[in-house]
């Protein structure tokens, strides 16, 4: 299930100071915000292990970085400073800086399908199926797509569609905390506690049954919301200086306090690989609550890396630009690379003598990071053009790009 953040922007965007109380290390003399390094040094290891965790399945995997908690953390932290605008005018830039993306995904992907034969449901009700196909325009809830189709043989593998769709839950939940931020926000203010708490208690009454839905849209999305939204709020109380007014002890002593009990939850519940913190919503909570409110605390602001991570400035600063694009098609590029990596074993030497080699993750990691490149050359330009920009092919910072105009967060 896990992932990357619609909020990523090129390096020609600011990024969040760690205070908005007073200039600091974050903010010039003049008062224009610049990236806040640490920021971007999350997001690109947040996209880096969601690759590596849908490649691999390891269970272990989440529990070393939470890389959706930490994402959504980072996106409700740019949501709160854009609120100092009108909160129409936010929500309409964030859901234009969505949609351009997965339209494009959704032209690809859709008519691939509908080549293959998808059609309206045989139950009489074909209308439905046009109506769901909305879903592809704007996720308010998850798209429909196409179950067991055939692929290409020898390069895409079988029920492609499932993996091309598999990562829209994360733009579905994305695009409601968008809209439900200017609540969040207000109850964040008045009731910073409650309002910090209550996806958890709604996360818990899910996971003990004293809260139970019928169908399967409003519960899926709801469970969502209960997973991830305490991070999201998390981010916004950083953003509004809540967290830096508790004492210095709280966090480092109720932090891992959290994070255990979830990982507790979690051993309690069979944890292991195929049934890991993904399939555990409250686990996945508690953990990635605990994590984040850590990282959170830490938080340098760096306005420059430190030495030892210079040399991966520009790979880090690409996976920031793309960092949409990235997620959207990692997916099916797993599915490619895998696809292609089991060709080999039609080779004798190779699965006689080497079949170690054509057992290791490492070999299928490498072609899948190949083939997002492609994918961020092919694609990447969706992100340039809604956030507003004039489209690069490689935006990693070795060269500066004058915006089309303006790019409003």
């Amino acid at each position: 299930m896990n992932p990357p953040s619609p909020d990523s922007a090129v390096h020609t965007a600011p990024l969040p100071a760690a205070d908005p109380a007073a200039p600091g290390p974050a903010e010039t003399a003049a008062g224009k915000p610049v990236r806040d390094r640490y920021f971007d040094l999350l997001r690109a290891l947040a996209l880096f292990r969601v690759v590596l965790y849908h490649l691999t399945g390891w269970a272990w995997l989440p529990l070393v970085f939470p890389s959706m908690g930490v994402m959504f953390a980072l996106a409700g932290n740019l949501m709160a400073r854009s609120l100092k605008r009108p909160a129409t005018q936010v929500i309409k830039g964030r859901v234009r800086r969505l949609l351009p993306p997965l339209w494009l995904l959704a032209v690809i992907g859709v008519t691939g399908m509908v080549l293959q034969g998808w059609r309206p449901d045989a139950d009489g009700r074909p209308g439905f199926w046009w109506l769901h196909l909305l879903f592809w325009v704007f996720p308010l809830s998850d798209p429909p797509y196409a179950e067991g189709l055939p692929g290409i043989p020898g390069f895409v593998g079988e029920n492609w569609a499932a993996d091309l769709a598999g990562p829209l839950w994360y733009l579905r939940a994305y695009l409601w905390y968008v809209l439900l931020s200017p609540f969040l926000l207000k109850a964040l203010r008045a009731m910073p506690l409650a309002t910090v708490l209550a996806p958890l208690g709604l996360s818990a009454a899910f996971a003990f049954g004293w809260l139970q839905l019928p169908g399967e849209r409003i519960p899926s999305a709801l469970t969502d919301f209960s997973t991830f939204g305490a991070c999201w709020i998390l981010g916004m109380a950083h953003r509004e200086g809540l967290l830096r007014r508790l004492p210095r002890y709280v966090v480092p002593s109720l932090a891992p306090a959290v994070a255990l009990a979830g990982l507790w939850y979690a051993l309690h519940n069979d944890f292991r690989q195929g049934n890991d913190l993904d399939a555990m919503p409250l686990a996945q909570a508690l953990w990635s609550f605990g994590t984040v409110l850590l990282l959170l605390h830490v938080s340098p602001t760096w306005t420059r890396r430190p030495r030892p991570l210079r040399p991966w400035d520009r790979l880090i600063t690409l996976l920031n630009s793309r960092a949409v694009t990235v997620y959207l098609w990692h997916n099916v590029c797993i599915l490619v690379a895998s696809t292609l990596w089991d060709r080999l074993w039609g080779v004798d030497v190779l699965w006689r003598d080497y079949s170690w080699l054509l057992e290791s993750p490492w070999p299928v990691l490498a072609v899948t990071w190949v083939l997002i490149c492609a994918c961020v050359v092919a694609f990447g330009w969706a992100e340039d053009l809604a956030a507003g920009r004039r489209p690069q092919l490689w935006p990693d910072g070795s060269r500066s790009g004058r915006p089309r105009r303006r790019a409003r967060r």
